[in-house]
């Protein structure tokens, strides 16, 4: 088995959450979701957060709006909807409850 490939699995499983949690703090670009998220180590490949940011969008958890940009081309900025601040919150739930029950196992001796 792959070590790498399960690491890269795992974070991937944790990317939406972090995703959601990092653009609920406030309107965001989509260079300063990557940065924050590599700097983390969650992200490996910047190609993974763009469809994910599509999906999101489409299942109306984000929304985005374009602000001109005087260095180039017009920036889309991401915030969350209500939709996707009750979505969040069910996660963070789901996520609690699953390190509880992670530590549970793993600090058994």
């Amino acid at each position: 088995m792959n070590i790498a490939n399960t690491q890269i699995q795992m974070r991937k499983g944790l990317l939406e959450l972090c995703v959601l949690h990092i653009i609920s703090r406030g309107e965001v670009y989509t260079s300063d979701l990557i940065e924050e998220l590599t700097q983390a180590q969650i992200i490996v490949v910047e190609g993974t957060l763009y469809p994910l940011l599509n999906r999101l969008k489409s299942s109306d958890l984000v929304q985005y709006r374009w602000v001109e940009s005087e260095s180039g081309p017009p920036r889309k900025y991401y915030s969350i909807t209500d939709h996707g601040k009750e979505f969040l919150e069910t996660l963070q739930d789901t996520w609690n409850s699953l390190m509880n029950s992670t530590q549970a196992i793993t600090q058994k001796k």
